[in-house]
């Protein structure tokens, strides 16, 4: 049994970007567990705790919808946070252009496996990078003032074109990510 998800990687130069808002942030001082960049991915589907026999019915249940998909293209644009900027709890980098195929793409992706026995969400699904959290009030004024300045931000461009099954081991330093099963999008684009 382990804990389960659905996502995508980002590249490295991404990353790189991403790892210097974030020192930028950090120096507000507000209480934030931050997300480290290597760990920062899109979620599509968070499974939970899984026995370890369900990767292949996973894996077979996502191969469909993921195969008949063309890579995307998807443009990492913008900061802002859940629920909103002025209370913030979760800081996030948004992702434009390709935000409705990526919509879509989920609600493709959450029917299969509602298929072999995971619900689909109950929330609807906003594409964005978690990049950290907030524990408390604490330096949030200050916070709020430094993520006004990456409002319109672009962190960069790029191609989705696998989505990966990861396996998530919780530690004290962190958690650590090990990808189990990847399924390549290779659908036709139109036109």
């Amino acid at each position: 049994m382990f804990r389960s998800f659905l996502a995508i990687e980002l590249p490295s130069t991404i990353l790189h970007r991403i790892g210097d808002v974030q020192r930028d942030l950090k120096a507000s001082k507000a209480d934030v567990r931050w997300v480290s960049p290597e760990n920062i991915h899109l979620t599509l589907k968070f499974f939970g705790t899984i026995e370890e026999w369900k990767i292949e019915s996973i894996t077979k249940a996502i191969e469909a919808p993921v195969k008949a998909t063309p890579p995307l293209s998807v443009l990492v644009r913008g900061m802002g946070a859940f629920p909103g900027l002025r209370n913030p709890r979760v800081i996030w980098a948004g992702l434009n252009n390709g935000k409705e195929v990526l919509i879509s793409f989920q609600k493709r992706l959450d029917g299969a496996l509602q298929k072999i026995g995971f619900p689909p969400e109950d929330r609807t699904f906003h594409p964005h990078l978690t990049l950290g959290r907030l524990r408390s009030n604490y330096g949030k004024e200050d916070l709020i003032r430094v993520m006004e300045k990456y409002r319109d931000e672009v962190f960069g461009h790029f191609q989705v074109e696998t989505v990966i099954l990861f396996k998530s081991d919780l530690t004290p330093q962190g958690p650590i990510y090990t990808k189990l099963k990847e399924v390549r999008l290779v659908g036709q684009n139109q036109g």
